[in-house]
């Protein structure tokens, strides 16, 4: 190769970085939104569920509470099929675009919601449509954002690239946890119930409208811009093919998703409420936890990332389920009684385990579908396992624990996903590392 060849070769090289480092910051800005939004309606549950369903019963308003968020879920599968229908047509970049624009404006709004205090039975119902609209949304981003980002990486890397996605997640649950632990400590009660609970939801604008921006200036991806060329037609409706060719992906990739689905929301979104409500432990307290054990994930999710390149992605997930059956019930049963510290290692040790699952997932869900109907398949399986197990995760823990009286249910809970789970990986042909432009396009 001569001087000049090399040094074309050099901007050429770098220029893909550039292209990849952009696509990252794409992929990453939309899920930090999402999820900061979650955080904050997780760890602010107890102070919402007295401003919108006041009741002497603390527990069956946060029930309730917890009701409005698992119903936002139940939009989620249709709003997958429409997300992934126009990721899968027109493209990645498009669908994200918009889709980022309405989730952070919905949550926005959150913020100018009127109380039951002063509009009475309109309050909670004004929550759940604000909620349906977000959870519609938000159904096409943590899909189109893993295969946008996938499409992008290469593929001796692409379980770490792609870890970024998960890492972006649990990046806004601690930056929610952070905010609010901070709010706690200089607010007074009644200033958070009046107005305080407000704050974080206003931050969804501007950070809606920079992601915006970084996505409206990209390019879809090589895969997506290769299928176009190669077969210079896209499926008129990828829900249909998904449905029959491939009905069998999608069932797999959905049984998959159930381990993500309890336990995230149980260990990242939950377990502060369960902390707090079910140990003792004081709000500033459990916050200060899930910020350390948040952190520690973040850590954990991009060495996963790593170890998927290098094992494969079914061997990450079989250890992860494998690891949850065996550990959840003993986890939770050192908790009473338990110091700080020894809470906060429990959390860490959590962390850990949902890192093997996590930081893999969203890479093999991503390589369980072919381009023409990768966004529709992923954002179907991972958005209907998240509808049925995941949003309802915080009520049914609640409810078990109100029903059976034992503050373990969440562990056997845990425990049946990763059943499930491992049923579903050890059904799976491994695509680790394929080339997406070359392979099943």
């Amino acid at each position: 190769m001569n001087t000049q060849q090399a040094v074309l070769s050099g901007f050429a090289v770098d220029s893909e970085q550039r292209l990849v480092r952009r696509a990252a910051a794409g992929s990453f800005i939309g899920n930090f939104v999402e999820w900061f939004d979650y955080a904050a309606y997780g760890y602010l549950a107890t102070i919402i569920a007295a401003v919108f369903f006041p009741s002497e019963d603390r527990a069956t308003a946060l029930m309730s509470t917890f009701a409005v968020f698992a119903i936002s879920f139940f939009v989620r599968p249709i709003g997958g099929v429409i997300w992934g229908h126009i990721g899968d047509r027109i493209g990645r970049r498009d669908a994200l675009s918009l889709s980022i624009l309405i989730m952070s404006g919905s949550t926005f709004l959150i913020a100018f919601l009127p109380s039951y205090e002063m509009v009475g039975i309109w309050a909670p119902v004004l929550l759940l449509v604000v909620r349906l609209v977000q959870g519609f949304s938000a159904s096409g981003e943590y899909a189109g954002a893993s295969a946008f980002i996938a499409e992008y990486a290469p593929p001796k890397k692409r379980g770490l690239y792609t870890s970024l996605v998960p890492a972006s997640t649990a990046a806004g649950l601690l930056f929610g946890s952070l905010l609010i632990a901070w709010m706690h400590t200089v607010l007074t009660t009644e200033e958070m119930h009046s107005w305080g609970w407000r704050l974080p939801f206003l931050l969804a604008a501007p950070f809606g409208l920079v992601g915006r921006w970084i996505r409206s200036n990209l390019e879809d991806t090589p895969a997506f811009r290769a299928m176009e060329s190669k077969h210079a037609h896209k499926e008129a409706a990828p829900i249909g093919l998904l449905l029959t060719r491939y009905r069998r992906t999608v069932l797999v990739a959905l049984g998959v998703s159930s381990l993500n689905a309890v336990g995230f929301y149980v260990l990242l979104s939950y377990m502060p409420t369960y902390l707090s409500t079910e140990q003792g432990l004081s709000e500033a307290a459990s916050f200060r936890a899930a910020t350390i054990s948040l952190t520690a994930y973040i850590g954990f999710i991009f060495l996963m990332g790593k170890l998927s390149d290098m094992f494969g992605r079914k061997t990450m997930l079989v250890f992860a389920s494998v690891s949850f059956m065996a550990m959840s019930v003993t986890l939770f049963e050192a908790l009473p009684g338990a110091s700080f510290e020894m809470m906060l290692a429990i959390q860490i040790m959590f962390g850990l385990l949902l890192a093997m699952n996590d930081g893999t997932l969203a890479c093999f869900l991503a390589e369980s579908f072919p381009t023409t109907v990768r966004y529709s398949g992923f954002a179907l399986s991972f958005n209907l396992a998240n509808t049925l197990f995941g949003g309802t995760a915080p009520f049914v823990c609640t409810w078990l624990i109100k029903n059976t009286g034992n503050p373990f249910a969440p562990a056997w809970y845990l425990v049946g996903a990763a059943v499930v789970s491992l049923v579903a990986i050890l059904a799976t042909r491994a695509h680790s590392g394929e080339d997406f432009i070359e392979a099943r396009s």
